[in-house]
């Protein structure tokens, strides 16, 4: 079952699926190594809900709640 990246919560790690149709994100989030098939954790949102913050490829990026709801993903365990 997929999900949205914003759905996830914290401590959740998920594979991402498929990135936004819009290609101008999808190639900004590629070039920052959001690919698909890549492995992300979730590790929190900022207090007031935006932006949200995930480990990716070892280091932490950064996603406005708008840009990570375009973003689907497969939770794994």
């Amino acid at each position: 079952m997929f999900y949205s990246l914003s759905d996830l919560k914290p401590g959740d790690r998920a594979i991402v699926r498929a990135l936004p149709q819009d290609q101008l994100l999808a190639t900004r989030l590629r070039e920052m190594g959001l690919l698909s098939g890549t492995e992300v954790s979730y590790v929190r949102k900022a207090p007031l809900g935006d932006p949200l913050e995930i480990k990716v490829r070892g280091y932490s990026l950064s996603l406005r709640l708008k840009d990570a709801a375009a973003i689907q993903v497969e939770k794994i365990s």
